[in-house]
């Protein structure tokens, strides 16, 4: 009861985030803001028991993508230009995608459910493989490694591109803020 009661206030807490970003118009206070719902949804995954997506979502979305856009912002305009017209189309959009997304959810099994098919075919397949196949002790660590090993390759490569970005962005704006001193001088 206690995790439905927390997982139903993080979802309310990420529409309550989402809803303030939109309607913001300083885009430093919409990056921060981007940071706590990736924070937020890091939690929900960890919730969920989820901790690998919550553990790259952390690192990507609330760590490196908050430092370059904070890098970007420092390079282009601190608020976002004022719109000249109200257009439904966009609108229209999204309320259609989410029509669609939650339509999309509704024959799904609840989370955990034992007669789910994860439950009921992939899980005891991997229980039973996993010994013979791999002869790692950690199920979880030969499903990531081995099973899974291109997907955890590629969340590494994100992770590491998204490092090497922020990397080069600081030392691009440190280099540029040295030439403006330079230049004032």
């Amino acid at each position: 009861m206690m995790e439905l009661a927390l997982t139903i206030f993080l979802f309310l807490a990420l529409v309550a985030t989402a809803i303030m970003i939109a309607l913001m118009r300083s885009l430093f206070a919409t990056v921060m803001l981007s940071g706590v719902f990736s924070l937020l949804s890091a939690v929900l995954f960890v919730v969920m028991d989820a901790v690998d997506v919550a553990f790259t979502e952390a690192a990507v979305g609330g760590g490196i993508s908050t430092v370059l856009m904070l890098g970007t912002i420092a390079l282009t305009a601190r608020h976002e230009k004022e719109p000249t017209s109200f257009s439904v189309l966009p609108l229209a959009v999204v309320l259609l995608t989410g029509a669609a997304l939650i339509y999309g959810t509704l024959d799904m099994p609840n989370f955990g459910a034992p007669d789910a098919p994860v439950q009921l075919h992939v899980g005891p397949d991997y229980l039973a493989r996993t010994p013979d196949d791999i002869d790692v002790p950690n199920i979880v660590t030969a499903v990531l490694a081995s099973y899974r090993g291109y997907d955890t390759l590629g969340e590494t490569t994100v992770v590491f591109t998204a490092g090497l970005g922020v990397i080069l962005l600081i030392g691009g704006v440190g280099r540029r803020r040295n030439r403006r001193k330079d230049q004032d001088s």
